[in-house]
């Protein structure tokens, strides 16, 4: 009879190694599937809703006209109403949006106003800055008289 001695580390561990690795791509398959699931559970309920609903129009408060000094001696006489939505209720103030177009128009050369394209572009100056400082409680601005001299 013969005895034969097998070294640690050899065919003799290959079924135990074999096992130990199964298991643990077990494990690591688990935790992905887990990662993937936990991943798209918060993806859905922390994915941003979609666009903010259209807001309604509400009340239009017409503004007196008011004299503006432009530059070279000139002024623009510049009459606007503010279109606010419909969250707002009575005892709106046109006293920010006069502010805001005194800051906008003051001092500008007669050039930079005449054109109906120029005039678009400060409108939309105008109303950005009217968001902001009526909290977006303005939805538009009209032009009711825009006479230079």
């Amino acid at each position: 009879m013969s005895v034969s001695t097998i070294a640690p580390g050899t065919a003799a561990d290959a079924p135990e190694a074999e096992g130990g690795k199964k298991g643990g791509r077990k494990k690591l398959v688990l935790v992905l599937v887990a990662l993937l699931v936990v991943g798209g559970a918060a993806w859905f309920f922390l994915k941003p809703a979609g666009p903010p609903p259209e807001p309604v129009a509400g009340e239009v408060l017409t503004l007196d006209p008011i004299q503006l000094n432009l530059e070279g001696g000139h002024y623009l006489r510049l009459g606007m109403a503010l279109q606010f939505t419909a969250d707002v209720h009575e005892g709106a103030d046109g006293s920010k949006a006069l502010d805001a177009a005194i800051d906008l128009f003051s001092g500008r050369e007669m050039t930079e106003i005449n054109t109906g394209k120029q005039r678009q572009e400060l409108k939309k100056d105008l109303l950005h800055h009217l968001e902001e400082v009526y909290h977006h409680e303005v939805m538009d601005v009209y032009f009711t008289e825009f006479v230079t001299q």
